[in-house]
């Protein structure tokens, strides 16, 4: 829809759209306020049972593993568990009251109607009157019982995946330890740190308030009235339009969010203290960590960059690093530009500019689906691989070998065309550092992706190297299957096939540590349930083909019977054909 051109029409149509946008906002509301105590109490009462009927086994299982762990050291293991019943008495107080009812039942079970009513009347939508009053209302339910079910994921399954690392041996055979000595001035110098930071953080957020209420304010109406960025494209109106009414609550937040944010910043001090082993060090810390938050919210702000706060180094790495480290990170969080300069209409919410992190899962379990089938058919899944993935415990191969795979072979796609990102399939697009999640954790997974990738590309892998890599990934390492597998054969070099082995080695634990994400499970799941009917086909069509086979087998069998019964008749037989005959016999 072209929007109107002067302010005359503007204001005309930004008139005649008020009352339309509060009737759907007071629709979802209404909506809202119905079955906010519904989702609160069903998400109470599952993720309560939850948190507290896995008490027990977490208690015990989590000081075993610890007692087990043989990626951590003795004192280490002593310091944890004279620590830990502080963390396991605040998890069901803390799980239950936030992610029990006040978090997740209020932001779910309110906002979701409002959000799936505006959502109602975007274009391309029939029967607009009917769906204003039904939609968020049974899918906010079943979305409940969702976020019921992944979070059950999370504490099981997740929980003791992480728990059977912690008992496993690195893979450099070292294990993490602490030094005590330095403990004492790490804690104090942690104090110390929050005790500082709260206050003074805690003003700087309260006095820029006040410049982040109007400056909002001010750039979103002028998007309102001029109908440019988000208010340009019509579905995207009604969002835009209730980020006006809510923006002094996300004003709030962020100074709530900045408060809370001092306790981290604050006891970071401890951290610098014991990795420097200088209390001093810990005290430059905690004076710099006024001038890290005031250039940081300068950035976002879109004020003049820069603090008037000291910096003083608190690392004994050089000064250049210190600098690099600040140039990257005004870079990274500046947003002075985009927000003194409106957005092009050019460039307003072409699809998918923004890769978000479900669509990327659903991406990577159609590419496990789609390769699966594949393997099914050739044999390296098997019907062991897809029985152990139904069970609680798993399969390596499915659970892990095949995303692995998948993202190897986006990889090897992705260095093969020189991409400065990684090449999704079916034509998707790319996802670089520009269109990634805006997640902070997402890059915990995507910079050592790209890592990967310019080592393929390095590498120049021929084909039986990325065949070998590929089935190695596929069967984590198994050595047996590997051989068994006629059309994989190992390089020669035995560097060069270290130097694979360990890339499928870590491959395989980013993979793994993607498995852990609270959705993971629920899809993964449909994913065996379609690998299992593709097995059922598989055999099934076998089967067909060997019922012609064996007719054609007997058949022909009969027929030398009865040649050979002639000529025994006649005297002409030998005792080779008897024997011939005994195992046609077999054969019918």
């Amino acid at each position: 829809m072209e929007p109107p051109r002067g302010f005359l029409a503007s204001l005309w149509n930004f008139i005649c759209f008020l009352p339309y946008f509060f009737g759907l906002l007071l629709l979802g509301v209404i909506k809202g306020i119905i079955f906010f105590p519904f989702i609160c109490l069903i998400m109470t009462i599952g993720n309560s049972a939850i948190i507290l009927g896995l008490l027990s086994v977490h208690v015990f299982w989590t000081y075993y593993s610890i007692l087990r762990a043989k990626q951590i050291g003795p004192v280490l293991k002593l310091v944890i568990c004279i620590c830990m019943p502080v963390f396991l008495i605040l998890w069901p107080v803390v799980g239950i009251l936030e992610l029990g009812s006040i978090l997740v039942g209020a932001l779910y079970g309110f906002l979701t109607p409002i959000f799936a009513t505006f959502d109602a009347v975007g274009e391309g939508k029939e029967n607009d009157l009917f769906h204003c009053f039904c939609d968020g209302t049974w899918s906010t339910v079943k979305g409940s019982f969702t976020v019921v079910r992944d979070f059950l994921d999370v504490c099981f399954h997740s929980y003791f995946s992480v728990m059977d690392d912690l008992q496993q041996k690195r893979a450099d055979g070292k294990y993490y330890e602490i030094r005590l000595l330095d403990i004492p001035g790490a804690i104090v110098a942690g104090v110390l740190g929050v005790l500082v930071d709260f206050p003074v953080i805690s003003a700087i957020a309260i006095c820029k308030s006040p410049y982040m209420l109007f400056k909002g304010w001010h750039r979103l109406f002028h998007d309102l009235v001029g109908r440019e960025g988000p208010f340009l494209e019509t579905i995207c109106v009604p969002f835009a339009g209730l980020a006006i009414l809510l923006w002094p609550l996300a004003v709030v937040g962020a100074v709530l969010g900045s408060i809370l944010s001092t306790i981290f910043l604050g006891a970071y001090a401890g951290v610098v203290v014991y990795q420097e082993s200088s209390f001093w060090f810990g005290l430059c810390y905690v004076v710099a960590s006024f001038s890290i938050y005031d250039e940081y919210s300068n950035d976002v702000l879109g004020m003049s960059e820069g603090s008037c706060f000291p910096r003083p180094l608190y690392r004994k790495k050089t000064e250049k690093t210190e600098l690099s480290q600040t140039t990257s990170r005004t870079t990274s969080f500046s947003k002075s530009d985009s927000l003194k300069n409106p957005p092009s209409r050019s460039g307003s919410f072409k699809p998918l500019t923004e890769f978000k992190p479900f669509e990327l899962l659903e991406g990577l379990l159609k590419e496990c689906k789609r390769h699966g089938e594949i393997m099914v058919l050739e044999g390296l899944i098997t019907d062991k691989d897809i029985e152990e993935a139904k069970s609680s415990s798993g399969s390596r191969v499915v659970s892990i070998g095949l995303p692995a795979y998948c993202l190897f072979k986006a990889l090897v796609r992705s260095a093969k065309a020189n991409s400065s990102g990684i090449l999704l399939a079916d034509n998707i697009g790319e996802i670089n550092s520009t269109n990634k999640p805006k997640d902070a954790f997402f890059d915990w997974f995507l910079n050592p992706f790209l890592i990967m990738k310019d080592q393929i590309r390095a590498e120049n892998l021929t084909e039986e190297e990325e065949d070998y890599l590929g089935k190695s990934i596929l069967l984590c390492g198994d050595l047996v299957r590997l051989k068994n597998t006629n059309s994989c054969s190992p390089p020669e070099s035995e560097r060069k096939r270290a130097e694979l082995d360990a890339f499928a080695r870590r491959l395989l634990g980013l993979t793994k540590s993607i498995s852990r994400y609270p959705t993971y499970r629920r899809h993964f799941e449909n994913l065996i349930e379609t690998l299992s009917e593709d097995l059922a086909k598989k055999n099934g069509d076998s089967k067909l083909t060997d019922e012609p086979q064996k007719i054609q087998r007997s058949k022909s069998a009969f027929a030398r019977i009865q040649k050979s019964f002639k000529r025994i008749t006649s005297n002409t037989g030998s005792d080779q054909e008897s024997a011939t005959i005994v195992r046609d016999i077999d054969i019918v």
